[in-house]
């Protein structure tokens, strides 16, 4: 019997939701996002429902990110169906956890990238642990920081978003509550005694008993030459800013930028410095640059040499961020034929 695709359970006053995909890093498909949008409407009003929790199945992790070898076998055949409802109706999810009336609890264990963090980093209560790995790494994929990444990243301390963004880089527990997407820093032994404690007792409380202080956050320590190397006006200046920094992992940092979609990163970069009002108008924005990912960017192209043919030598069209100018960056930024209504 084919085990389902997410579980969905009431513990208590808990209401439970876990990815039940762990072969596949749970990874997020659209049946997925129906049922956790699903879950989460029917227990707005349950009385009984004092708060949700979601986590992972497996020893793995919470969520690698949505399905993007599904998007990306549609996009090549030609069919943009799939994508659109995809992201539209994963943003209309990540708003929705964002502004839920009743604590949020999002278990980020282990692996917590793209669209397991637009499921986790919104919520109310961001719980991670020793294992975490946290990150946004679609730059790598001919993408973009999407599910409200953009929105997070850019109110990260200083530069520390843009660096995240750029190099797709994951970081453990304590740099994630560093740079504001989660906490509280629990030990992952002590998550099967913490769920039961949720079950029955108030949110901050238990959480307050559980948890302990973070570890120092590595990223803290390298501030000085992020912020420097970050603010530049544009990619190629932050490039040579890093490789003329006399710390080794600026340089090398430099070296992990370089092999990222070009066009990416230059739309990423104006995406951060985008004054957002609120999360949705992120969302809003970030649609628009995810069809024109699969449209006119790299995506079909980095998903090919990532997951499909995986040889890790994906031919980036510009290859060179010189020919990468800006009337091809803002092509991104403009709305999308037939654009759905998210909001309102």
């Amino acid at each position: 019997m084919t085990e389902p695709e997410i579980l969905v359970r009431e513990q208590g006053s808990l209401g439970r939701i876990t990815l039940n995909r762990p072969k596949a890093l749970n990874s997020l498909t659209l049946g997925m996002v129906r049922a956790m949008a699903q879950a989460v409407e029917q227990w707005r009003t349950a009385e009984h429902i004092r708060a949700i929790l979601i986590d992972g199945a497996g020893e793995r992790g919470l969520c690698a990110g949505g399905d993007v070898r599904a998007l990306h076998d549609a996009a090549k055949a030609g069919d943009e169906s799939l994508p659109a409802a995809f992201w539209t109706e994963e943003y209309q999810l990540n708003s929705a956890l964002a502004g839920y009336p009743k604590p949020v609890v999002g278990i980020m264990d282990g692996i917590c990238m793209g669209g397991g963090v637009g499921i986790s980093a919104h919520g109310s209560h961001r719980v991670v642990t020793e294992r975490s790995k946290v990150g946004m790494p679609e730059v790598g994929i001919g993408f973009i920081p999407d599910v409200g990444g953009t929105y997070l990243l850019s109110r990260a301390p200083g530069e520390l978003g843009t660096h995240l963004a750029l190099t797709g880089a994951p970081v453990g527990g304590a740099d994630a509550i560093y740079c504001g997407v989660a906490d509280y820093y629990v030990n992952s032994a002590d998550l099967p005694e913490l769920v039961e404690a949720l079950a029955v007792g108030e949110v901050d409380e238990v959480l307050q008993k559980f948890s302990e202080p973070a570890p120092e956050a590595p990223l803290a320590a390298q501030r000085e030459w992020i912020d420097a190397a970050y603010s530049a006006d544009d990619v190629e200046e932050i490039l040579r800013r890093l490789r003329e920094r006399p710390e080794e992992a600026a340089r090398e940092t430099a070296e992990v930028i370089g092999q990222k979609s070009p066009t990416s990163l230059k739309v990423t970069r104006k995406a951060l410095r985008s004054d957002y009002g609120s999360l949705e108008d992120a969302l809003v924005q970030e649609y628009r640059l995810a069809m024109a990912c699969v449209r006119i960017g790299d995506f079909v192209e980095g998903v090919r040499a990532t997951l499909v043919d995986k040889d890790r030598n994906p031919q980036w069209s510009p290859a060179q961020l010189s020919d990468v100018d800006e009337s091809r960056v803002e092509k991104f930024f403009e709305p999308v034929a037939d654009e759905p209504k998210l909001f309102g």
